[in-house]
């Protein structure tokens, strides 16, 4: 991280109560940038600002659900508010429901939809909108997965949003370019968070069969988020970086 090399940037970054986009507030803030911290819960939402700012960075929290169509743009609308600008939009929220395809429920189908897709689409929509009437330039970043790229047991839905959402990068090309925005894509594999460290035999399984020889930290996802969304990716649109320790390269099934 180089800092203040996001000074005068405004960023909203979903699902950053804890985990992989905690780390991308945290790391955007110290470097620089004032951040829109989102959360569903409203307690980790001012948690996670709470220890941004104690920091020495500069955020602030606004809980609700992002895949509200309504209450996205009261995201943008707060954070050009409080902050004068939007510059950088990061969909990182997002749900994993697992089930077999045969007995895959509806109700599980339409939220992991909901969250993951439509939220990341019309946060990119509404964040889009703002950064054209700017005429500023920024950065899109939707928060895709290895599972979008190689079929993981019980998880067909999930890995359908996160290839969906590579594909909308792609497709964003045509019509944000001429804008200065840039839409690009993170995978992560295999990332130990507070949620991933509940499984007692998580980190080491994946330690087994990453051939770099351990899961990626939240520190790692972050870094190519950061790198994505910074001035020095300015010419780089439409991608995707894979960061899973080479797992995709061989594959070794965790199961």
């Amino acid at each position: 991280m180089i800092p203040n090399k996001f000074t005068n940037q405004v960023a909203i970054v979903t699902g950053a109560g804890q985990g992989i986009g905690f780390e991308i507030a945290k790391q955007l803030s110290l470097a620089g940038a004032d951040v829109l911290l989102n959360d569903l819960s409203e307690e980790l939402a001012n948690q996670a600002s709470e220890a941004i700012k104690a920091l020495g960075g500069s955020c602030h929290p606004f809980a609700g659900d992002a895949s509200n169509i309504d209450f996205i743009q009261q995201m943008v609308d707060e954070a050009v508010g409080r902050f004068g600008k939007l510059t950088i939009a990061i969909a990182n929220a997002g749900i994993t429901l697992f089930g077999d395809f045969l007995n895959y429920p509806q109700q599980s189908l339409q939220s992991v939809m909901n969250l993951n897709l439509q939220g990341s689409f019309f946060l990119a929509q509404r964040a889009a909108r703002q950064i054209i009437a700017q005429k500023s330039g920024g950065s899109i970043l939707f928060m895709s997965s290895v599972t979008g790229h190689q079929a993981h047991q019980d998880l067909a839905a999930y890995g359908m949003t996160k290839a969906a959402l590579e594909m909308l990068a792609k497709s964003l090309v045509v019509e944000l370019s001429q804008h200065q925005i840039t839409v690009n894509t993170v995978a992560p594999g295999a990332t130990l968070t507070e949620r991933t460290t509940e499984d007692a035999s998580y980190k080491d399984t994946w330690a087994r069969i990453t051939p770099m020889g351990r899961a990626a930290t939240v520190e790692d996802v972050a870094n190519a988020v950061l790198f994505l969304v910074s001035p020095g990716a300015r010419h780089i649109t439409g991608q995707n970086i894979i960061v899973d320790g080479g797992w995709t390269a061989v594959s070794t099934s965790p199961y």
